[in-house]
């Protein structure tokens, strides 16, 4: 199954470039380094570039997001059409200190089970948030991991309105955008189960008032979503409406194409 996402960074879309808080980056990385040999990394995306190549978009462990020519790579006969593929755990290799480097080795690694189904519109929305929001060359290896525990969790038909929640709460606190749910930012106390708030999405929870357009949440989501306990059917029903609102505003109200797809087959 194919589906078109967006082609490129959020320069490319017109959009403002969002940069991540800072990261501790690893000896070498970033352009630093003109080669990187085994690094473990996936396709989000991949374009045609004149007649025999591609360019691809890569999430990497230790380097980010970056932007690799694959050289021959649509030759009827290239190894590198059939490895380079999304949702499959690769070891890769570069070369190059510009924006655009060269790849020079991609090998399939496994570990993972395929995602089917409603599971592969998941992992299209999750690459779609990633090339959206993630700067390139910002390392974030954690919310590498988490993204790779996520592909698995998918597969395994873990509940996937659960599995997406947690991931795109991972990502707005890997990108540095995601506020303390917990506090209220004006009352500088913590956040009561029993009480409505909505969630400043530059400033964290605030009690609701009744001129309010954003939407309101129970304390209880709040906590719970700190806590990562998606469990109560209200949590994840109130969590769906603030992860949407909050993406929202980071993608200064971009349509998500997976997005759309996703609330109009599963109302994920």
């Amino acid at each position: 199954m194919t589906m078109e996402l967006p082609t490129g960074s959020q320069q490319d879309a017109g959009m403002p470039v969002r940069h991540s808080a800072p990261t501790t980056t690893p000896r070498g990385a970033h352009r630093e380094n003109p080669r990187v040999s085994d690094q473990p990394a996936f396709v989000l995306h991949s374009l045609p570039y004149k007649e025999t190549s591609l360019i691809v978009e890569v999430f990497s462990r230790d380097y980010g997001r970056i932007s690799l020519m694959a050289k021959g790579a649509k030759r009827p006969h290239s190894r590198l059409r059939s490895v380079l593929q999304t949702f499959q755990p690769l070891s890769m290799g570069w070369a190059g200190k510009s924006e655009m480097r060269t790849l020079t080795s991609a090998e399939w690694v496994g570990g993972l089970m395929p995602l089917e189904k409603s599971a592969l519109l998941c992992g299209f929305y999750l690459n779609e948030l990633l090339i959206k929001l993630l700067a390139r060359d910002d390392p974030h290896p954690m919310l590498f991991d988490h993204y790779v525990a996520t592909l698995n969790q998918l597969a395994h038909d873990e509940p996937a309105p659960i599995v997406l929640r947690r991931f795109e709460r991972a990502l707005l606190k890997e990108t540095g955008v995601a506020a303390d749910l917990s506090y209220c930012t004006v009352t500088r106390e913590r956040v009561e189960a029993d009480k409505l708030y909505v969630v400043d999405p530059e400033l964290g929870p605030r009690p609701a008032r009744p001129a309010d357009a954003w939407p309101r949440m129970s304390g209880k989501t709040l906590l719970d979503m700190d806590a990562e306990d998606y469990s109560d059917t209200v949590t994840q029903a109130q969590s769906k409406v603030l992860m949407r609102f909050l993406l929202a505003h980071q993608l200064n109200h971009a349509q998500l194409n997976t997005r759309q797809i996703l609330i109009d087959l599963m109302q994920l």
